[in-house]
Order: C-alpha cells, then sequence, then structure tokens
C-alpha cells in the first residue's frame, strides 16, 4: 500500500474483516503499521484471514462477531482496548445484500435481516467506537455505504434502505463529533471485484458494467486506499463526507 501512510503505535478495527474490501483495507492498515482487530462472524474465513497476516508479521487479532449484535459490538471493541491500550481507526465494513426482486416482493423478514447487517450493524459498532474515541479526544471512523446509499437501482430496495441509512448515521455522527476530535466519513464502493459480488445474476453485473465509465470492476485494494486517506492526517480537514469509490459511475 502506499508508503506515505506511517500508522505505528496506531490501533484499527475492521469489521465484516474476513474477506473482500474489510479484509484489504486491514492488510493495508497492517503494511502501513498499525495494530489491527479484524471483527467478523465467519469464524472459519476470520481464523485463516488473522492467521495471514500473523504470518506476515503483523500485530492483529480476530474477535468472530454478529455486528448487528450491540452487545458483541460493545465487546469488541472493549477487546481491543484490553489488547492494545486504545482505539485510532475504524472500518465499519460489514454488508449483505439479501435476494434481489421487485419490492413488492421482499419480506419483512429479508427487509430486517438486510437492515440488521448493513444499517444497525454500523450503528452498533460506531456507537461503542466512539465512545472509546471520546475518552480519547481522537479518532476516525469510516463507515462503508456503497453507490446503493447514492443512487436507486431496480430490485434492490432494502439494500439501498440500509446504505441510504448509513450515510444518515455518518453525516449527523460527524456533526456531533466534529468538535470532539474525532472524524466519521463514509465510502461508497461501486462494483467491486469481491466475493460478496459472487451473489450479484451475472446478466445484471453485464448491464452494470456498460454504465462504467472506467470499463471495469473496481478492487478492494482500491477502496482500502480511499479507507486509509480518510483516516490519515491527509484528510484533516474532512469529514461528513460520502465519498464515491466507484469508477464514475455516480457521476455518469
Amino acid at each position: 500500500m502506499n508508503p506515505i501512510y506511517n500508522f505505528t503505535g496506531q490501533v484499527a478495527l475492521i469489521t465484516g474483516a474476513a474477506s473482500g474490501m474489510g479484509l484489504a483495507t486491514a492488510r493495508a492498515f497492517a503494511e502501513a503499521g498499525a495494530a489491527v482487530v479484524l471483527a467478523d462472524r465467519n469464524e472459519a474465513a476470520l481464523r485463516a484471514a488473522t492467521e495471514e497476516l500473523t504470518a506476515a508479521g503483523h500485530q492483529v487479532i480476530g474477535v468472530p462477531c454478529d455486528v448487528s449484535d450491540e452487545v458483541q459490538a460493545a465487546a469488541v471493541v472493549e477487546r481491543t482496548v484490553a489488547s492494545f491500550g486504545r482505539l485510532d481507526m475504524a472500518y465499519n465494513n460489514a454488508g449483505i445484500l439479501g435476494p434481489m426482486g421487485d419490492v413488492t416482493d421482499e419480506t419483512g423478514k429479508a427487509f430486517d435481516e438486510v437492515n440488521a447487517v448493513n444499517l444497525r450493524g454500523v450503528w452498533t459498532f460506531m456507537k461503542h467506537e466512539l465512545l472509546q474515541m471520546r475518552k480519547q479526544g481522537s479518532g476516525a471512523i469510516v463507515n462503508c455505504s456503497s453507490l446503493g446509499g447514492l443512487v436507486g437501482l431496480a430490485g434492490r430496495a432494502a439494500y439501498h434502505a440500509s446504505k441510504h441509512g448509513v450515510i444518515g448515521l455518518t453525516k449527523s455522527a460527524a456533526l456531533d463529533y466534529a468538535a470532539k476530535g474525532i472524524r466519521v466519513n463514509a465510502v461508497c464502493p461501486g462494483c467491486i471485484d469481491t466475493p460478496m459480488g459472487d451473489g450479484i445474476d451475472p446478466a445484471a453485473m453485464k448491464e452494470f458494467l456498460r454504465d462504467q465509465p472506467i470499463g471495469r470492476m473496481g478492487r478492494a485494494e482500491e477502496v482500502a486506499a480511499a479507507v486509509l486517506w480518510l483516516c490519515s492526517p491527509g484528510a484533516s480537514f474532512v469529514l461528513g463526507v460520502a465519498l464515491p469509490v466507484d469508477g464514475g459511475f455516480v457521476a455518469h
């Protein structure tokens, strides 16, 4: 990752860290010198990710967690502080797609499941990250929204509702903590080549990419680079933004 970042002596927490954008961001923080806490509900994948980073000489721990459970979220933050003494940066990345279909075909159960992870999961972690950062008087949080938080697409009502909600949470929290030394922002990834994207219908993906100005899918490392910048001193005057990392899709 970009060698200008030096997070030595700092601590980062990433949810949904066992694969995709979360794992890429965990690697990037670790390579920049940070101690990293990986949280994910997939225990096997979490174990593999933690072992990979540990074998590379990085200071990391993995903590299984259901992000929608506030008790578990609080416990992860507590474990972070107990292990490393502080919390400087967080990327609240965990998310799911849910089933695709007409809004009238969505069930209440599916709607609740998507929002439990994508929206409540961001809220639970951000709340307890902020409680710790408030004690320190410093910190940077990046929440993962989506281009689905900036536009609407057919067949994704619950998902887009959750991702719009993340942007609202981000803006409100940013204003709450702007004068307290804590910056809160969001990234809005577009079509990124990750395991989560495997659940998208290939025909829908092909149609989507026709409207992608850059002409390709994004890489998880490109989202990680945006997260690190938002957490770095280079973004010290940036707060409350919803940054598209989407190859120009929203602009188009």
